[in-house]
């Protein structure tokens, strides 16, 4: 039976990453998410109900589209596979299984989605956009409240580290709504903060510290590579907006919950 459960959560966890993928490409266009049909970008073609079977389409298609046979980009195939997974892990840490399964484990199950959902598409648009939707950076903040509301209900003698994180939000969505857009500036960096903020929200600050570490460890990598690729290139200065932060922020939160999640595993 928790074998049927684990297949049925890793098939939700695809269908989620095909949604995602979806939301990548319209949100930052402003095309509905919801009631557009999905079709090719390409050629624009409307896709059949055997074009969007999660994993399974884009391997029996080729990685390429029925009607124009353009290429579809490996991204989609692998967004649905790191969503399923993630799906399962999630649900293993919590010990989700069909003979425990009570209503706190599927409210936390249920945040932990929501939470991934507001990494996944805030990582993949700034790897795309080299920008922090502010949509989805709102989304993401309003869950993360919500959570800090059901943490307290059910342990409420955490109400100092609530407010800490509270107080942050504020100071930091006043600073960019008041402050800096009466100057019509975007600033990048705040919104990197708040959302930097979302995600110790959801995890503790020992792995909030992991995250650090491993994300300046890519921005490492990322210069190195980058410089080499400067030299062949011409040895064009490295420029700070070249650098997806909010990407390798969010990976690094994927990265480090994976690590742990498959360390649990072994341990139990």
């Amino acid at each position: 039976m928790n074998e049927l459960l684990y297949a049925i959560i890793f098939i939700s966890g695809a269908v989620f990453g095909s949604f995602y993928t979806l939301a990548v490409y319209r949100i930052p266009k402003n095309i509905d998410i919801v009631k557009k049909h999905s079709y090719c970008p390409n050629c624009n073609h409307k896709l059949g109900v055997l074009d969007l079977i999660p994993i399974l389409s884009y391997i029996f298609l080729g990685g390429k589209c029925r009607y124009c046979k353009q290429k579809i980009r490996p991204r989609y195939l692998i967004i649905e596979l790191l969503s399923g997974i993630i799906f399962v892990l999630i649900a293993t840490t919590l010990k989700i299984n069909v003979y425990t399964l009570d209503l706190q484990k599927a409210i936390s199950f249920i945040f932990m989605i929501l939470y991934f959902t507001a990494l996944i598409l805030i990582s993949v648009i700034d790897r795309e956009y080299k920008s922090i939707n502010k949509k989805v950076l709102a989304y993401g903040v309003i869950i993360s409240l919500m959570y800090m509301i059901y943490l307290y209900i059910i342990e409420p003698t955490s109400i100092y580290r609530y407010a800490i994180y509270l107080a942050v939000y504020i100071i930091l969505i006043s600073t960019d709504t008041f402050l800096l857009r009466r100057y019509a500036e975007e600033n990048y960096a705040i919104s990197l903060a708040i959302f930097f903020t979302m995600i110790v929200m959801f995890v503790d600050y020992k792995i909030s510290f992991y995250i650090l570490v491993l994300f300046v460890i890519e921005i490492i990598l990322h210069i190195l590579i980058r410089s080499i690729t400067k030299r062949k290139n011409g040895n064009k200065p490295i420029k700070l907006e070249e650098f997806p932060l909010g990407f390798y922020l969010g990976m690094s939160n994927v990265i480090i919950l994976i690590t742990l999640d498959v360390i649990n595993l072994f341990i139990q």
